[in-house]
């Protein structure tokens, strides 16, 4: 009895280490091995349920927390595990309801009141979230993040908006977005920025030598630029959506990395570069337009996508997105030596079933 304790404790560590270093397949197999030698362990469960929300597979991981939670009703770690899965599945009501209970036992716990003010964003009670992000900001949560949540919430424009988002936020985002990414973005938010700059590039009937596809994502850009370029490289801060577009096959090299860190150095390499629906999770432009100045070859050809913005030059707004106007793209078009070609207005996404204008532009070195 004794060596299949200290078995399933060690399955048990095993997991916990596999989970802090990322490792969440191998964390769930090691979870499970230890539950086999020893059922029901309430922390086990819930490391397990911890687990299999960071794969993405919820209604595995809530059924694990509510077996944690049937043994033990006020445990706040399966509360609060329980409630980000009730998020994910689309229940935020009862999520929130959750989240009561984890802040009454326990109200110091900053994860909880950051999840209760993002669900009450989501929930159209804009007050309450900023409260709830303040009060998760007082108990030691991330600052820089938080404080960009509720710039969002109050429509920051070009004045107080942070410049930048936080890069956490980006490599969050997209890193837990990577699984399901293109189904919700063609399906559910009609998105075409990739076929949009890709068919404007087509009528041109122009082939490239080298072409970057910045924040390729998980490819959808590079299946449409291949046939136009003899080598195609695409760069992305999220592991995850790298890992995907180097399974898709389509790319000769991928980079993990900021866009503008990897542009960092480097001289006329590139006669195309494309960024789709890249710069409204970018911020302040400069930098970005600076390097790819630097980076793209005389006569070479960068286009991409904006949400588009018809007063101020940047605004982040309520979706954590960010809006440029076209005034702010001619002037940094100009300073970096870039002539508009063309320049078209399409939808970019839908939001909430609203379609959101974008523009959409085709530049050339000089």
């Amino acid at each position: 009895m004794d060596s299949q304790h200290d078995q399933a404790r060690d399955f048990f560590f095993a997991g916990v280490r596999d989970y802090e270093g990322g490792r969440f397949d191998s964390a769930e197999r090691n979870f499970d091995a230890s539950l086999a030698l020893a059922p029901g362990r309430v922390s086990t469960l819930t490391n397990l349920g911890a687990a299999r929300l960071k794969l993405g597979r919820c209604e595995d991981a809530a059924v694990v927390l509510e077996e944690a939670l049937r043994k033990e009703p006020d445990n706040v770690n399966a509360l609060g595990h329980r409630a980000a899965a009730l998020a994910e599945l689309g229940s935020p009501q009862e999520a929130l309801a959750t989240l009561e209970r984890v802040v009454a036992l326990d109200p110091k716990r900053s994860a909880a009141w950051t999840l209760r003010g993002t669900l009450l964003r989501e929930l159209g009670d804009p007050a309450g979230a900023v409260a709830a992000y303040v009060q998760a900001i007082a108990n030691g949560a991330d600052r820089e993040l938080l404080e960009f949540y509720i710039a969002g919430i109050e429509g920051a424009n070009a004045s107080d908006a942070p410049k930048a988002p936080p890069r956490l936020y980006v490599q969050s985002l997209f890193d837990g977005y990577a699984q399901g990414f293109e189904a919700h973005l063609v399906e559910v938010l009609k998105y075409r920025a990739p076929q949009v700059l890709a068919g404007g590039l087509a009528k041109v009937g122009r082939h490239f030598d080298c072409a970057l596809d910045m924040g390729c994502g998980t490819g959808l850009c590079g299946v449409l630029l291949r046939p136009m370029a003899v080598r195609l490289e695409g760069v992305d801060l999220s592991p995850n959506m790298v890992r995907q577009s180097k399974e898709r096959g389509v790319y000769d090299a991928v980079f993990e990395a900021d866009i503008v860190e990897f542009l960092s150095g480097v001289q006329a390499r590139y006669d195309l570069v494309i960024a789709a629906d890249v710069f409204i999770y970018v911020g302040a432009l400069e930098a970005a337009f600076a390097r790819v100045a630097s980076a793209i070859r005389p006569r070479g050809v960068f286009c991409f996508s904006v949400e588009k913005e018809a007063e101020e030059e940047l605004v982040l707004r309520g979706s954590l997105r960010y809006a440029h106007s076209a005034a702010y793209i001619e002037r940094l078009a100009a300073i970096g030596g870039f002539e508009i070609v063309t320049v078209e207005e399409h939808t970019v996404r839908e939001d909430q079933r609203v379609a959101i204008p974008g523009l959409f532009y085709w530049l050339v070195k000089r």
